[in-house]
């Protein structure tokens, strides 16, 4: 029953990616109303932590954007790349991650992009290196970010193990920046040059006088604009304060200490961002609701509302099969959970919903949880399959067609710069964990 019932998982999976945006969460939901009404298994709880973090971060990040900082923090961006353009494959990616970083969504690189593919174009460099060495420091710097999903979600599983978010970000910041630094090297030596390439000679003569975009026109801020991007990080920054051990606010109740938790936490201090910034900033609730944060926002939530019930349900109602099943062959040789966690993230296309379905099942086969932490960024395989919206935004910002999917679908842009960053990252994880936990 129990390959029945994965069947079932994996399809509604399946069907989700392929349709997209809010598809995968909506899937989620009739595979679970499936196993429950004809398999008659017991729903788990929803994901109740993990999204009320994600609806408090998003919160904060449609009052950025209403407010016009969001622009504002691209416009940065665009200067920090701009004024480097012969390093741009070097420059681009770090800027990206540092950006992603800040706000703890790989969607900021929409703004990016067309900034990236452009310099390159006029420095005489092949787009395709910044632009897939960007496309995936944007991932990696969704494992190093302070108010990420993913984080979030290891927070509130790895919390009631003794471990806390500077446990997670002295792991994951070096061990991504690593990464990042591999998929650069890396990208810098792929394809041809520009003059060179004879596939692309057409295209440039095509763009040679259309080189410039609307990034280069000089656009004022208000005022407001630059308040909200303080107001902003000095959220994220009280996030990481709260987090302290000895700074963390608590109550005695009953002669105990009783901690408030990391999800409560940032919770409660990116709702608090967001007031702020509407009350300060002029930043119209109404129009907080129409940007483009909002929509990936409620992707998010959908997805894992969805998709994460599901797996959760399914790996609950079959426990003992499970540990039957798999739990010796992964304790003899627990790399394999690493397989696993690229593999599923690579249907899902969702980190969040992945860790949440995949990390309470390795705690319950007996993978200790420092270890677990260690594994984590092998989850970062989005770009395996390039139909994740950054790499399909990558492809459409290049205006000579050089970052593409190749002839075997696999062959892509993104895959080498990936596989080299994941790898590098998760080794990294993996001997910082067992080093310094």
């Amino acid at each position: 029953m129990f390959w029945i019932e994965l069947l079932v998982v994996l399809i509604s999976i399946f069907i989700g990616a392929r349709l997209r945006g809010v598809g995968l969460g909506i899937m989620g939901g009739l595979g679970l109303f499936i196993l429950t009404i004809f398999f008659h298994l017991k729903p788990d709880n929803p994901p109740y932590n993990v999204l009320l973090v994600i609806m408090s971060v998003v919160t904060a990040g449609m009052a950025l954007e209403a407010a016009g900082g969001l622009k504002y923090l691209t416009s940065i961006g665009e200067k920090l790349i701009r004024k480097n353009p012969n390093q741009v494959t070097f420059v681009a990616p770090f800027v990206t991650f540092l950006f992603t970083f800040l706000t703890g969504t790989s969607h900021i690189t929409y703004s990016l992009f067309p900034v990236i593919s452009d310099v390159a174009l006029k420095a005489g460099i092949r787009p395709e290196k910044p632009l897939s060495a960007s496309a995936v420091a944007a991932l990696q710097a969704i494992v190093a970010s302070p108010i990420s999903a993913f984080t979030s979600i290891s927070l509130s599983i790895f919390g009631a193990y003794g471990f806390d978010l500077f446990s997670l970000l002295k792991i994951y910041v070096p061990a991504a920046l690593l990464g990042v630094l591999g998929s650069t090297l890396v990208a810098n030596k792929i394809g041809k040059s520009l003059k060179d390439d004879p596939e692309l000679k057409d295209k440039l003569k095509e763009l040679k006088n259309d080189s410039k975009i609307n990034s280069d026109e000089i656009i004022n801020f208000s005022i407001y604009s630059k308040l909200s991007v303080l107001i902003f990080l000095l959220g994220v920054i009280g996030v990481i304060v709260l987090l302290i051990p000895f700074v963390k606010p608590f109550w005695i109740i009953n002669g105990q200490k009783i901690f408030l938790t990391a999800t409560s936490t940032v919770s409660i201090v990116m709702l608090s961002t967001s007031a702020l910034i509407v009350l300060f900033c002029k930043a119209k609730p109404y129009n907080m609701i129409r940007g483009k944060v909002s929509i990936a926002g409620m992707q998010a939530v959908i997805a894992i509302l969805g998709i994460a019930w599901l797996g959760n349900t399914l790996f609950k109602g079959n426990l003992d099969y499970i540990n039957s099943l798999i739990k010796e062959s992964i304790l003899n040789a627990p790399w394999k959970f690493c397989f696993f966690l690229f593999f599923i993230n690579t249907i899902t296309t969702s980190q969040a919903a992945t860790l949440k379905m995949l990390i309470p099942l390795g705690l319950i086969i007996g993978l200790p949880p420092k270890m677990l932490i260690g594994f984590l960024p092998a989850i970062n395989s989005i770009f395996f399959i390039p139909n994740y919206p950054t790499m399909v935004a990558a492809m459409e910002f290049d205006k000579t067609g050089s970052t593409r999917i190749g002839k075997y679908i696999l062959n892509h842009s993104f895959m080498i710069p990936g596989l080299v960053s994941t790898s590098i990252t998760l080794l990294v994880s993996i001997f910082l964990s067992k080093l310094i936990l």
